[in-house]
């Protein structure tokens, strides 16, 4: 009994220095908004998977895979690193859950090991064959995990009766244990015991205190792994009498071995800057600045009016670890230049002004945007399809819908406290770059790399490929909290980039 006492006295000194550490931060890839949300195809099966990283790494990943189509029989899954290399060794794929209620959904769990870039595989089996995709995600420890106030209080007094047990225990030993059944202990044996007793104390109180500095030795090395997002750090050049630049700089606080100069450009731009007035959020302006000599961002200003406004610069670094650094910065009214290339612009109603019942967003020459809302309650923490068209003055399907930046359109969710920030393709979540990585040696994989901006189309399919299927777009996410969103939703006709915006009250 005496080999066990010792190690079970480190537990006190454990869950006591686990009780005082604590930090929450936000993110990378979106502002508040973990969770990764793909739709794609796995050879003849659509498949629309949501990925939940688990907060602490090493952890677990909760995985929901939804099927779009019918005949899917089995599904595996398995994680593995994010690397431009070729094959690397492989776990044993898990076999996820189909169910019982309804046969097309998916669920399992897969353990994150290492923090950085991994990707989830899913393998499909059915009536067509079989199929494959793998999905980009992100593993970094949001914050260091802390026990339950009410686990501590019970646990404290249990580790320490055990610490008092076996002072007691070694004790006895010496003070009774040669004694005969009934005899008294003698002066000697009490006076020895009790010195005994008394080093037995000191050596546990010293086993507990270098339980407790190992401990924090520990946690201490642990928080270097914690994610710190990058800052950004914006400033205006020139004024209302001359062109006004932002100075845009990327600031690391300081987080593992983290570059700010791998970027890889995702649909053609280093940057995707969203720039917000606040607090009505009545205006959006979707822009790219441009890397300048000495590794900063800048991005010539349109006309703005006076007041202040919130950054969200989406990055992508060349592991697939995509980023999103957020500042807010004051303006004077800015005189501005017209918008060329991509950038983009929209206006809508102030925040205040918010009808969470509106599905439709007048545009430019008559058209609208259509949001094609369910009946149900938008609820938070679980996924859906966002569809939205475009129709002309007569309500018919616009006729010269173009592709934007590669993709039928664009879209951002910002919750109307600003802390939860998403970028989404028509895809998901994932950006396209970090995609295209997911399968270097897939022959198929160009035609996402063409699409991040990493490879260019043949000129002769070039007009071919940049007319959309449809006048119709929709965008995989889940609101990761409850509470009212504004959802801008950015899509080009006739050679102009056009802004629907939305709002929607989400609850439990």
């Amino acid at each position: 009994m005496s080999m066990r006492f010792p190690l079970a006295c480190f537990l006190p000194a454990f869950f006591l220095a686990a009780c005082f550490l604590v930090g929450v931060f936000p993110v990378a890839a979106h502002v508040g908004s973990p969770d990764v949300f793909f739709e794609g195809d796995a050879g003849p099966y659509k498949l629309l998977v949501t990925i939940r990283p688990p907060q602490i790494v090493p952890g677990v990943a909760e995985i929901e895979i939804r099927s779009l189509s019918p005949g899917v029989r089995q599904v595996h899954i398995v994680p593995l690193r994010l690397s431009q290399s070729g094959q690397q060794l492989s776990p044993v794929p898990d076999l996820a859950h189909s169910s019982k209620e309804d046969p097309q959904f998916y669920t399992g769990t897969l353990w994150l090991m290492a923090s950085g870039s991994w990707k989830v595989q899913v393998d499909v089996d059915g009536d067509r064959g079989a199929g494959s995709l793998s999905v980009p995600v992100p593993a970094l420890s949001a914050r260091v995990l802390t026990m339950q106030r009410s686990d501590g209080l019970v646990l404290l007094p249990l580790g320490l009766l055990l610490c008092f047990g076996i002072v007691s225990i070694v004790g006895a030993s010496v003070r009774e244990a040669k004694l005969e059944p009934g005899a008294a202990p003698s002066a000697a044996r009490v006076r020895r015991s009790r010195i005994v007793m008394a080093a037995t104390a000191a050596l546990m109180a010293g086993v507990l205190w270098g339980g407790n500095q190992w401990w924090d030795s520990e946690a201490g090395g642990y928080r270097r792994y914690v994610y710190k997002p990058l800052q950004l750090r914006a400033e205006v050049a020139g004024g209302t009498s001359m062109p006004a630049n932002l100075e845009l700089r990327l600031d690391d606080p300081g987080w593992l071995n983290r570059k700010t100069d791998d970027l890889l450009p995702d649909h053609g731009h280093l940057m995707h800057l969203y720039v917000l007035r606040i607090p009505d959020m009545d205006q959006v302006w979707h822009l790219h600045p441009e890397r300048t000599a000495d590794g900063n961002f800048r991005q010539p200003l349109p006309a703005m009016p006076a007041g202040r406004y919130a950054l969200y610069g989406d990055i992508v670094h060349a592991n697939g670890l995509g980023e999103t650094a957020t500042a807010e910065i004051q303006l004077p009214e800015i005189a501005g230049q017209p918008l060329t290339g991509d950038d983009s612009a929209g206006a809508g109603p102030a925040l205040a002004k918010a009808d969470y019942n509106r599905s439709v967003t007048p545009l430019s020459d008559g058209f609208q945007m259509i949001w094609d809302r369910e009946k149900a309650p938008l609820r938070a923490r679980q996924p859906y399809l966002f569809h939205f068209r475009v129709g002309d003055p007569a309500g018919h399907p616009a006729p010269d819908m173009q592709l934007y930046m590669g993709m039928p359109g664009h879209a951002a969710f910002v919750s109307a406290d600003r802390s939860v920030f998403a970028h989404v393709h028509p895809s998901g979540s994932v950006p396209m770059a970090a995609l295209g990585l997911t399968q270097p040696d897939n022959p198929h994989a160009g035609h996402m790399m063409m699409q991040s901006g990493m490879a260019s189309p043949p000129e002769s399919s070039r007009l071919e490929s940049n007319r959309p299927e449809s006048s119709e777009v929709s965008f995989p996410y889940g609101f990761p909290k409850p509470g009212p969103y504004r959802i801008y939703v950015q899509v080009k006709r006739a050679g102009h980039i056009v802004t629907g915006i939305f709002d929607a009250n989400v609850e439990y």
